[in-house]
């Protein structure tokens, strides 16, 4: 690790990954010890035994494909298992690669899923957190509310500097809190093939500024005082009026707008941006920031029913040009969004980190802020919060239009559903012996076939922090037993004990997978590493990788997640494929908060209607069993 000068470290061994949440049925429990005393004794990721993987991998497929493609698939999975073959040998690579290094699939999965990707980062891979609605009367409120959230991160921030935060345990096992080291300090960076995050907190002078942005102009708030004291929320409240007094004029370029366009587009025009020498020290000032606080501005008003929608839409990608964009640095690891009408929440860049550890600094920023503040203000005076410049040349201006262009019809394009079921929560499934998230998994597998008639690839992300520098794996929600279950469901012909032991079946199947996976046997993540080392090793890559049944079992048109918080939060992402939905969920003890996002430019989808049809399978589901229980 360099610890010279304040050098940022560049994370090669990469901390990513898609909003992962755990999704097992037993709690994460905090304990009190010091973290990074665990990090040493955590085991390594296994590599999964290659039979095992390739005869689970086929059974995915069996809900997906025709019985001709998959005796067609049967062959080349012969011919990829073939004693001293092709599948073989890449096995033994893929092992060899697991003894030298920390964690065999880390640093493959930061690239191929992130670095890697040139799509804008807004809406396709950084997810929006919604926070319940504040009260505020007038901007004086947003500001007193921005200075308590920015006092409870840095008081979040105490116990990383002090190696104090809590150590997650699952079953009774340590996590891997490598993550919560990367949020802050950290920025993602493009470049014109691969993006990478670098983190300025690991150096001999970390940041001691937050970047604070309102109409579209950026300033550095520094956050501590010289005796190396946090500035309290009242100092705070008065360094927040000044930025938002001298920031008056909405007429300013938006260059934080550039961030949010195609990554080689956004890497060419970042080349550009930073050759002037007050552009750079701008931009370098925005990366090193512990976070940024985007004071928003009052967007177009909305019926009661619409407002989630639309507040998930701001924390996504800020509703367009003409509202809060441009109000965003989206390279930014943790951006922290306060809108004038008490619409606050966040948005996160995903390549350092995935959703547990930003839920758990949301959950502690939102206890914190509970609290009645006793600490006494210093009556120092404090300097006036430095303005971020920039030079905007004709160049600069075009890229910025262009950029404008693009996320406008981004915005125009992506569906936001927020549905929050109020009919009962986790508790419910839970009196039945029945995982939560395996019931809701099978709710939205039941919405889909009804709306559908057939079913989909369905990604659920599942973590792997029982591993040192654990990112994420896939469970494939869809299996020939939630098919038999959802086809069942509206069968007229079938009797419902025969349809409730149907759902249990399949639900037992989904915690077995989901089992296995969190243990470091799934079954995705393997398939990339033998793939990537195929990609590494051979000249050509073998068929099954080639086969049209690997293309379509990896379409995720469900792509899910899994988000739970003490807090009644929702995190909303998009959709993984063209023809696809993000659906997030966020279950509490009797009510459950869902996000849905379809593309509009997909005539097949309607994130409205999806919503709707779980809404009625989860009650359907709920009236089986009672009806069930009451004739047991």
């Amino acid at each position: 690790m360099d610890h010279n000068f304040g050098a940022p470290l560049i994370m090669t061994r990469t901390s990513l990954v898609k909003p992962c949440r755990l999704l097992s049925p037993l709690p994460v429990v905090q304990i009190s010890e010091r973290p990074l005393v665990h990090q040493e004794s955590l085991p390594k990721l296994p590599v999964p035994p290659l039979q095992q993987t390739c005869v689970r991998y086929l059974a995915s497929l069996e809900p997906l494909i025709s019985e001709e493609e998959m005796t067609h698939t049967h062959k080349l999975m012969d011919e990829f298992l073939r004693p001293g073959g092709v599948g073989e040998r890449l096995q033994k690579s893929l092992e060899r690669r697991a003894r030298k290094t920390e964690n065999w699939l880390t640093d493959w999965w930061m690239q191929s899923s992130y670095l890697d990707s040139r799509m804008p980062v807004a809406m396709y891979t950084s997810p929006g957190v919604v926070l319940p609605k504040m009260h505020l009367q007038d901007r004086q409120g947003q500001m007193r509310f921005a200075a308590k959230l920015i006092a409870g991160v840095l008081d979040f921030k105490s116990m990383i500097d002090s190696d104090t935060l809590p150590v997650e345990y699952l079953g009774g096992k340590p996590l891997c809190m490598d993550q919560y080291y990367q949020v802050l300090s950290s920025c993602r960076i493009p470049g014109p093939k691969r993006d990478t995050v670098v983190n300025y907190a690991i150096g001999k002078t970390p940041p001691t500024h937050i970047t604070v942005v309102h109409n579209f102009q950026f300033f550095v708030l520094d956050v501590y005082n010289s005796d190396g004291s946090p500035l309290t929320v009242d100092q705070l409240y008065v360094q927040l009026e000044k930025i938002w007094n001298s920031s008056l004029q909405t007429n300013k370029e938006p260059v934080g707008i550039l961030t949010s366009n195609h990554r080689n587009t956004w890497g060419k025009a970042y080349n550009n941006l930073i050759k002037d020498k007050t552009n750079k020290e701008s931009v370098r000032s925005i990366q090193k920031s512990i976070f940024t606080v985007c004071l928003d501005a009052p967007k177009p008003r909305v019926s009661d029913e619409m407002y989630f929608n639309k507040v998930a839409a701001q924390m996504l990608h800020g509703g367009g040009s003409r509202w809060n964009s441009g109000n965003r640095w989206f390279d930014k690891t943790l951006q922290f969004i306060i809108g004038e009408d008490g619409s606050c929440g966040l948005t996160y860049e995903h390549a350092p980190a995935e959703g547990p550890p930003i839920v758990f600094l949301v959950d502690h920023v939102v206890d914190y802020m509970k609290r009645s503040e006793m600490v006494r203000t210093p009556m120092i005076p404090l300097s006036m919060p430095q303005k971020l410049r920039f030079n905007i040349t004709p160049e600069i201006k075009k890229d910025i239009e262009k950029a404008k262009q693009n996320m406008n019809i981004m915005v125009h394009d992506l569906d936001v559903r927020v549905l929050n079921f109020t009919h009962y929560g986790r508790k419910f499934p839970k009196s039945h012996k029945m995982s939560p998230d395996a019931f809701i998994q099978m709710a939205l597998q039941l919405a889909y076939y009804r709306m559908y008639q057939t079913c989909c690839p369905t990604y659920e992300s599942t973590s792997l922090r029982m591993f040192k520098l654990g990112r994420t794996e896939a469970v494939r929600s869809t299996t020939t037993e939630s098919l038999q279950f959802t086809k069942a469901m509206d069968d007229p012909s079938k009797h419902n004990s025969e349809k409730a032991a149907l759902l249990e079946k399949a639900i037992k199947v989904h915690r077995k997978h989901t089992h296995m996976a969190i243990h470091g046997q799934g079954i995705e993540r393997h398939m990339l590493g033998l793939k990537m080392i195929a990609i590494e090793d051979l000249t050509s890559l073998p068929e099954i990788f080639m086969d049209t049944s690997f293309a379509v079992a990896s379409h995720f048109n469900l792509y899910t997640s899994q988000v739970g918080s003490k807090t009644d939060c929702v995190m909303c992402l998009g959709p993984m494929v063209p023809d696809g939905y993000g659906i997030c969920y966020n279950p509490m003890d009797d009510h459950i908060n869902f996000a849905v996002t379809a593309f509009n430019s997909c005539e097949e989808t309607n994130a409205t209607k999806l919503s709707q049809f779980l809404e009625d399978s989860l009650l359907d589901m709920k009236t089986l069993l009672e009806q069930v229980s009451k004739t047991q």
